[in-house]
C-alpha cells in the first residue's frame, strides 16, 4: 500500500469516527428535544427557540456540567437536565423567595420544583442553588463548564444587579468555561431606559457587560433572529408570544403571526 493511499485510509477512518461521535451527540440531543413526554406547550415553542441549533452553537455535550440561570418554569431545563444527567451535572440558579417580599417568586419556585418532581426519571439529579434577589452571589461547589441564561438580562438591568450576576457567572465557571446568553435584541443605540422598559437589550450592552466582567467575546449567531419582529410594540417584548400582554382578542392573531421576539445569541469564554 502506497504512503498516499495509507494516509487517505487513516484520514477516512479518523474522519468517520469524528463524524460518528458528533452525530451520536446530536442524535441524543435531538431525541430529548423530540421526546413525546415533553410538555406540549414547551415543544410547540421549539420553532421559535431553536434548542438544537442553539446548544450546538454553544458547544454543549453530554459530559458537561451546566448551570442554568433563573430557569423560570423550566423550558430549557426540560432539555438540559436529561442531556447532562448520565455523564454530566446540571444546576439551576433560582431567586430565593425569602430574599424579596413578592409572592410571585415563591409561586415561580414552587412551580419549578413541582415540574421537577413530576418527572423524576429526568430530573432527579437537578441541583437547585438559591440566591439573594438583591445580592446575587452564588456558585456551585464544583465549578462548571457552562453557564447558560435565556431571556433574563433585561430583568437584571431593571434590578440594577447585572454586574453582580455576570461576576457570579464568571466565578462559577472553570477556566476555559463558556457563558451562553440568549436575549431579546433591541436596535442599537436604544437608550438603557427604553431597553429596560421594553425588555429588549442591545447586543452592545450585553457584550460590554460580559467583557467588563473579564469574559472574552467569542462569537454570535443569528439562530434566534426573527425579522418579523420590528421591536416596536405597545407592551414591549411581552406583547409577543408567549405572553400577548394587554391585547384584545382581535389583535392576538396578528401578534401570533410574528412569533416570539428577535433574539441575540452570544458566546463568551472565561480564559
Amino acid at each position: 500500500m502506497s504512503y498516499f493511499i495509507l494516509r487517505a485510509f487513516i484520514f477516512s477512518i479518523f474522519f468517520s469516527s469524528f463524524t460518528f461521535a458528533e452525530s451520536s451527540i446530536d442524535k441524543e440531543l435531538l431525541k430529548i428535544i423530540n421526546d413525546k413526554t415533553r410538555i406540549e406547550k414547551n415543544s410547540n415553542r421549539d420553532k421559535f427557540r431553536n434548542p438544537l441549533e442553539t446548544l450546538k452553537f454553544f458547544g454543549l455535550n453530554r459530559t458537561n456540567s451546566v448551570l442554568e440561570i433563573t430557569p423560570g418554569a423550566g423550558w430549557y431545563t426540560e432539555i438540559l437536565a436529561p442531556y447532562a444527567k448520565k455523564n454530566g451535572k446540571f444546576y439551576a440558579a433560582v431567586i430565593d423567595p425569602k430574599s424579596i417580599d413578592r409572592p410571585f417568586f415563591g409561586k415561580l419556585l414552587a412551580r419549578y420544583e413541582n415540574f421537577l418532581k413530576k418527572f423524576p426519571d429526568k430530573f432527579s439529579k437537578v441541583k437547585i442553588i438559591k440566591y439573594d434577589y438583591h445580592n446575587p452571589e452564588f456558585s456551585p461547589k464544583i465549578k462548571v463548564d457552562y453557564v447558560l441564561t435565556f431571556r433574563n438580562v433585561h430583568n437584571w438591568a431593571k434590578n440594577g444587579t447585572s454586574d453582580q450576576m455576570f461576576q457570579s457567572f464568571y466565578r462559577s465557571l472553570k477556566k476555559g468555561g463558556i457563558l451562553g446568553v440568549v436575549e431579546h435584541r433591541a436596535k442599537e443605540n436604544t437608550s438603557l431606559d427604553n431597553q429596560i422598559k421594553t425588555g429588549y437589550m442591545t447586543e452592545k450592552y450585553v457584550i460590554d457587560l460580559a467583557v467588563k466582567t473579564g469574559f472574552k467575546f467569542v462569537d454570535k449567531s443569528e439562530i434566534n433572529a426573527n425579522s418579523l419582529d420590528d421591536r416596536n410594540h405597545p407592551n414591549g417584548v411581552w406583547t409577543l408570544l408567549p405572553n400577548l400582554r394587554g391585547l384584545e382578542n382581535d389583535e392576538k392573531d396578528y401578534y401570533r403571526k410574528i412569533g416570539e421576539s428577535d433574539r441575540m445569541t452570544l458566546k463568551f469564554l472565561k480564559e
